[in-house]
Order: structure tokens, then sequence, then C-alpha cells
């Protein structure tokens, strides 16, 4: 299983990675704002991450690692 985290203090929430995922398991997280004031994505059901990373190359942020 794959376990996918977000530096949050680096997203600018360009959804890149909700775009590009290939399970449809992540979303922008309109309930927090990050430190530069943008919405940050959260990553909806964990356990059905594939390990592809593809969110992690799409983000020109850097801000995403995937462990396999």
């Amino acid at each position: 299983m794959a376990k996918v985290t977000f530096r949050e203090d680096r997203c600018k929430g360009c959804k890149l990675c909700i775009y590009f995922c290939p399970k449809q398991i992540i979303e922008l997280d309109k309930e927090k704002i990050n430190a530069k004031g943008f919405y940050s994505v959260r990553i909806i059901n964990q356990d059905e991450c594939t390990g592809c990373t593809a969110c992690a190359i799409m983000c020109p942020d850097c801000a995403i690692e995937v462990e396999r």
C-alpha cells in the first residue's frame, strides 16, 4: 500500500494532482487555508492509492511525496 503526504505549506491549490490522479482520490480541502493563503489538497481514501506517483510528478511545487 502506498502512502501520500502533502506538504500543505508548499501547495498553491493548482489542482494538477487532482486532474491527473487515475483513482480520483484527491480533492481540494476547502476547510483549511495554508500559510500562503491557498486551499491545499487532501487525499480522500488512502487505501485506494496505487502509488503511481502521477500526482507527485505533476506537482509544480514539489508538495507531494509518495511512499511505497
